[in-house]
């Protein structure tokens, strides 16, 4: 099998700036087909991240009205994962392709934002909630084969609505995952 920079599982490659991509079978509906972008991992504390292909549709100044004539009102915003879902992240990432480096903040300040938007070009986004294991629950979820670990490459990073992102790079790993990721998300409509 061909392999497009996933790894097989060893906790000890699980590394912030990862992805955690969901198999086809992982029947968690909290991430059915989701593309997490891990901002922590910990052996002895657990792992932190967030759904990054789930755009609502909405942007921060339509959930705060008085963010409307702020730059941070454009912001999109994203399904960030089940815990904390009242809570609303910023964060910003970004690839350098000369570099080969990605550099990522999570959970960042307002103010902060504001000036990547103004002063960089940065991807920023929000996040309503977040995703979280606790220690050894992932290593358990990764033995169970409910995850594929992919690092952020130029082919994977996350980019613009990502609603397709989860099929995209599932679609780059193998053949066998790229006939999993076109079977329909309710076999029963076959």
């Amino acid at each position: 099998m061909r392999n497009f920079g996933a790894q097989p599982f060893d906790e000890a490659t699980i590394q912030a700036g990862q992805m955690l991509i969901a198999h086809p079978a992982l029947p968690d509906s909290n991430f059915s087909r989701s593309v997490i972008l891990l901002s922590a991992h910990s052996e002895e504390e657990g792992s932190m991240g967030v759904i990054v292909n789930r755009p609502t549709g909405e942007t921060l100044a339509s959930i705060d009205p008085d963010l409307s004539n702020d730059i941070l009102g454009g912001i999109p915003l994203y399904e960030g994962g089940p815990v904390q879902p009242e809570q609303v992240l910023l964060s910003a990432w970004q690839w350098s392709l000369e570099d080969g480096l990605f550099r990522l903040f999570l959970g960042i300040d307002p103010e902060y934002a504001r000036n990547l938007l103004e002063e960089s070009d940065m991807e920023v986004r929000a996040f309503r909630g977040y995703a979280g294991w606790g220690k050894g629950q992932i290593a358990s979820e990764l033995e169970a084969n409910s995850w594929i670990v992919c690092p952020i490459n130029e082919k994977t990073v996350p980019a613009g609505k990502d609603k397709n992102l989860w099929k995209s790079i599932l679609t780059n790993l193998s053949p066998e995952f790229r006939l999993l990721s076109e079977m329909p998300e309710d076999p029963g409509k076959n």
